[in-house]
Formats: structure tokens, C-alpha cells, sequence
């Protein structure tokens, strides 16, 4: 199905800034056109390039041969110096003009300002007498250089939700727990991944600057390495409304922070997930942000009972509870069709939740996708920012060639495989790294006439003929796994091959201070009357200071456990223990039986 109404966003780059160029190459790397110098420095003399701050160099099946795309750097350079250049054949090296332009553009277009950005924070640590190695983490969850980010920005898209996956993955793998549903929910939207076996469920591409936020193929396409996640319009300021069929729909637009939710009393009338949360009692007006700010209870009741009770016919109460349950429904539906895309089944998960408004809804969106366990880690409002130091440093290579498996020429991708990993070992070794290094590959790989590819994982290299069977087997699975069958009679192709390379993971030995109180008791701070969804009655729930909560405590719910960045509700007939890690384990196997 095509939709003929899709809006698409206005391109980066204006058509009068865009310039062709007399050169040509083949697919296989081999000349046609040879670049002539003067046409490069024609372009840059129009008027069209007066007062750019960056150049996007891509030239047709630059992937096979980058000389021309070199050449043409070397006479932007002697033209203007300062301006930086980005070629797609170093941006992103790999068969698909489309994603290449795209990507190259892209980088070309933040490379300035991250540029600056990244440059004076370096010379002010320097100032302040840093010497250590200075490291930005990227959408692959793993870190680059300083350098690198510099000269690659695009990778750095999505970097702050990947640092929650990252730290996800962390706990995963101290916690011996394999599977991990990442949960982060903050003020506009929320965030879910996959780590399956310990380890983030990746991606070769994401979209970014969407029309439609949320609708897949509205937005700028970025070939780039990145965690695998799905973004829901679901969030604290999330905005409740009636449609026109008579629904309650929640997001995706949201109210931000300014003016934010009713409750924030900056001007905000439309009623949001936050007054919704307000407004059942889950969270204490007096104490959010820990008591720096408080909320307005009774503007969260006015806003939604003007903008959705009314129209609902029904009570103010009622409507909060919907608007709960509708946000939470999206983004337990949205998980569950991503893992069903992946064929996960996610009963066999732990939901792991952070951001400042996941600890609130997690048992219920917990609930929906029938997970037994939740884990709500010490820090929750703040997680990602740890992830960055769980993160290790990492380097993603690709080079694409495109052949039939049985017309590959083993040795020309042995030597590139041993080219990209002399490149990253050489990066590492810049950052100090020369011990503990792994090294992968995989080839993304499709059935002859096919658009799109499966990633296939490889054992390594150097590979020949005699790999071929292998390859295609393990194709053809991965293949299965996906689309839910083979076809056995047609041959198979290699489009891109990709090497990572990894330094170890950072020992990070993350110790919470705790209380040593033998009783539960210490950290009761008052009861509040809370009404749980499905119930008209409010129910006397104590509530729990978690700063004050000891290692080994065992609570029943329904409680509350109120933090400075987040707070955490456990339902009737579900049960809480905190861990060694100070993290709130919460158990709802009684609510789903």
C-alpha cells in the first residue's frame, strides 16, 4: 500500500545550491568521465555557492572509487580552507544513491555547528586541567573520538535515547537478566528497544525531521549505525483530545514544557498525561522535581474536564483514568507490534523503565504486554546520562559491493576487511585502547532483484568459496526469521559488508549509598488516597521516600515510592523488593493471573 498524500520534508539543501558535475564512474570503480578541476571550481565561484558553510561532495558510484570525490575535496580546500567538506564516499561508502546523498547532506549540514560546539568544550576542559581522553557517545550506543564525531556528526543522532539502551544493556548484563525491554518515557515522548542476549538490537539506518512525527517514510532518511528504537507521542506533556469521531486520542502532540501541562500553571489549558497522573493522585503536587516545583491539582482537574470529561459525558475522575489507559494502550501496542516485527515474544522479557515518567506507568504498560517483572533503577529520571559511561568505544566500517555469492571476489573483500580494521584499531589506539578488542563482521545480503537487504552475521575472515554454502544458509535463515519464509530458487546477493570494531566495556562498579534499617517503616512520608484505573473508589496507599528505602525491603502494594526525578507506583496485588543496586524490583504476576 502507497499513501498518495504523504508529506515529505523541505530538502536541506535548496535545488539553486545543488550542482551537477561533468564526471562519471561505473559501478565496479571503473572512469568514464574523468573530473575536471576547472568545473569544480566553476560551481564554487557561482554565485550559488556564495557564503556556504559546508559542502556536500556525491558523485555516482563513488562507493567503487573515490577519486574523483578526493579530487574535488582537494579544490573546495585550496578555495576556502575552512569550509569542511563531507564525501559521501567517507560519510557512508555503501550501494543505495538515495540513502548516501541523504546521509552526506546531512552530515554536511550539522558539521559547522558541531564543529564549534565540540571544539570549545575541548578547549575549555583543557582549561580546567583535562587531560584524560575525551569521548561523545553515538547512535550505536557505543563511543567515538573526539575527532571522529567531529568529522562525522550524523552518527550522533538519537545518541541520548541510545545511552539508555546502553545502560540498559549494562544492568542486563550485571543483573544475568538476558532479556530487557528498555522503557523510557520523559515530557513529549517515550522510547522502547529491544536488548535481547545482553546485547541492543541494532539498525544501518534511522529517520529523522518527520512531517508526520510518527509516520515511518515522512522523514529524512540517515544511513547510519544506530540502536534499533521506536519513538511513541507519548509523554508527560502528551496532549489528551476528543476527535472527530467522538474518541480519546493522547498525542502526539505535547504541550512541552512551555507552557506545559495544566498542572504547571504557566499558561497551559489543554489537558495532558501529566494532569491525568495529577489528577488520580499518582503524583504528589508538592513534591515534584523533588519539592522544587509545584503542581496546581486543581488546574489538571479544570483542563480535563473542559477538553475531555465534558465531551465524554462522563466524570473528571473517569476521563483521567482513560487518558491513563489510552496513552499507556499506545505504547504497550507499539511494543508489542515491534517485537512481533521481530519475532520476540516478550513474556520472557524484563521491562526495564526510566526517564522521569515511565516509573509511573510501567506496571500497567508492563501489564498489557504481559510482563511479570519490572525494574525501576536508583536515578531513574536521569539514567541515559550513566549510559554514556557503560558505553565503550566503537567504530562501525562498511564498503559496499555488490555481487552474486558465487561471482564474490574473496580476496578483494579480505583485503578491505583488513584495511577497515587497521583503521579502527589505529583509532583505538589514539584513545589509549590496544588490548581487548573484538572484532566482527557481517554482510548485508538479499535475494537476487530484491530493494531491500537482511544483515546476516559472519564468524569472520578471511573468508573464500568454501564460506559461500554457509553464508547462504545463514541468509536464508535470518531471512526466514523475518519475513516468515525462504525462496530457495533464486540466487543470493551481498550488497554492503560492515566490520565493527569494539574496545572493551568500561569497568563502571556503580554503587548507590543505602540505608542499613531493618524496617520498611523509616521511609513512610504519608498516605494519599490514589484511584487505580478500572475502579471509581481511591484507595489509602502509604507512600515510600526512596532515598530512605534499605536494601531488602519488601513491600506490598498498592504504594507509592516518591523520588526527586521520577515516581514509581505499584499496584494491588503486585509486590516490591529492593535490590543490592538499590533498583526497585517490582513483581505483578498476581495482577496477570
Amino acid at each position: 500500500m502507497h499513501d498518495l498524500f504523504i508529506q515529505f520534508p523541505e530538502p536541506l539543501v535548496p535545488r539553486r545550491r545543488r550542482i551537477g558535475i561533468d564526471e562519471r564512474t561505473k559501478y565496479d570503480g571503473t572512469k568514464i568521465t574523468p573530473l575536471k578541476s576547472e568545473d569544480i571550481q566553476a560551481a564554487l565561484d557561482s554565485e550559488h555557492l556564495r557564503d556556504v558553510e559546508a559542502i556536500a561532495v556525491c558523485f555516482l558510484h563513488s562507493y567503487a572509487n573515490s577519486d574523483n570525490e578526493l579530487a574535488a575535496r582537494e579544490v573546495v580546500q585550496h578555495w576556502k580552507p575552512d569550509v569542511p567538506v563531507a564525501l559521501s564516499s567517507e560519510v557512508l561508502p555503501e550501494i543505495g544513491e538515495y540513502g548516501r546523498v541523504s546521509t552526506t547532506v546531512a552530515n554536511a549540514y550539522v558539521q559547522p555547528l558541531i564543529d564549534r560546539y565540540l571544539g570549545d568544550l575541548s578547549e575549555a576542559l583543557a582549561s580546567l586541567g583535562s587531560t584524560g581522553a575525551f569521548f561523545v557517545i553515538g547512535s550505536n550506543a557505543g563511543t567515538l573520538s573526539l575527532d571522529a564525531a567531529r568529522k562525522y556528526p550524523v552518527r550522533l543522532v538519537e545518541s541520548g535515547p541510545a545511552a539508555g539502551v546502553a545502560i540498559a544493556a549494562h544492568y542486563a548484563r550485571e543483573l544475568q537478566t538476558p532479556h530487557m525491554l528498555s522503557f523510557d518515557m520523559g515530557g513529549t515522548t517515550a522510547k522502547i528497544s529491544l536488548v535481547t542476549d545482553y546485547e541492543p538490537t541494532r539498525a544501518n539506518e534511522l529517520e529523522v525531521a518527520r512531517v508526520k512525527r510518527f509516520m515511518k517514510g515522512s522523514g529524512l532518511l540517515l544511513k547510519a549505525p544506530a540502536v534499533d528504537l521506536i519513538e511513541i507521542g507519548a509523554g508527560g506533556g502528551s496532549i489528551a483530545n476528543i476527535d472527530a469521531l467522538g474518541l480519546l486520542t493522547v498525542g502526539p502532540e505535547s504541550s512541552g514544557s512551555s507552557p506545559g501541562p495544566a498542572c504547571y500553571g504557566r499558561g497551559g489549558e489543554s489537558a495532558t498525561v501529566t494532569d491525568a497522573d495529577v489528577a488520580l493522585g499518582f503524583l504528589n503536587p508538592d513534591y515534584f522535581l523533588g519539592g522544587k516545583m509545584q503542581l496546581d491539582r486543581e488546574k489538571s482537574l479544570a483542563a480535563i474536564d473542559a477538553n475531555v470529561a465534558q465531551s465524554m459525558g462522563t466524570t473528571t475522575t473517569r476521563a483521567a483514568a482513560s487518558i491513563f489507559e489510552v496513552v499507556n494502550d499506545n505504547m504497550a501496542n507499539a511494543a508489542g507490534v515491534y517485537a512481533a516485527e521481530q519475532g520476540i515474544d516478550l513474556r520472557r522479557y524484563t521491562l526495564m523503565a526510566f526517564g522521569g515518567a515511565a516509573p509511573a506507568h510501567a506496571w500497567d504498560v508492563a501489564r498489557r504486554l504481559g510482563i511479570s517483572k519490572i525494574r525501576i533503577p536508583f536515578a531513574a529520571g536521569v539514567l541515559s546520562a550513566l549510559g554514556c559511561l557503560t558505553s565503550p568505544n566503537s567504530f562501525d566500517f562498511a564498503f559496499g559491493y555488490m555481487r552474486e555469492l558465487s561471482q564474490v571476489d574473496w580476496d578483494y573483500v579480505n583485503a578491505r576487511f583488513a584495511e577497515l580494521e587497521a583503521d579502527g584499531r589505529r583509532q583505538l589506539a589514539d584513545a589509549g585502547i590496544t588490548d581487548g578488542i573484538e572484532v566482527s563482521i557481517s554482510a548485508d545480503m538479499r535475494y537476487y532483484g530484491q530493494r531491500y537487504e537482511v544483515t546476516v552475521p559472519l564468524s569472520g575472515y578471511p573468508l573464500s568459496a568454501n564460506d559461500m554454502a554457509k553464508m547462504e544458509t545463514a541468509f536464508n535463515v535470518a531471512y526466514r526469521n523475518f519475513y516468515g519464509r525462504e525462496i530457495r530458487d533464486v540466487p543470493v546477493e551481498t550488497v554492503s559488508w560492515r566490520l565493527n570494531i569494539i574496545g572493551p566495556l568500561p569497568e563502571l562498579d556503580i554503587v548507590w549509598p543505602g540505608r542499613s534499617a531493618s524496617s520498611t517503616d523509616v521511609a513512610v512520608k504519608a498516605e494519599r488516597e490514589i484511584i487505580f484505573p478500572g475502579s471509581d473508589e481511591a484507595v489509602q496507599c502509604r507512600v515510600y521516600e526512596r532515598s530512605e528505602l534499605p536494601i531488602g525491603a519488601q513491600i506490598d502494594g498498592p504504594c507509592v515510592i516518591e523520588d526527586h526525578e521520577s515516581t514509581t507506583v505499584v499496584p494491588d496485588k503486585g509486590y516490591l523488593t529492593v535490590d543490592e543496586q538499590r533498583m526497585l524490583v517490582i513483581d505483578i504476576s498476581g495482577v496477570l493471573s
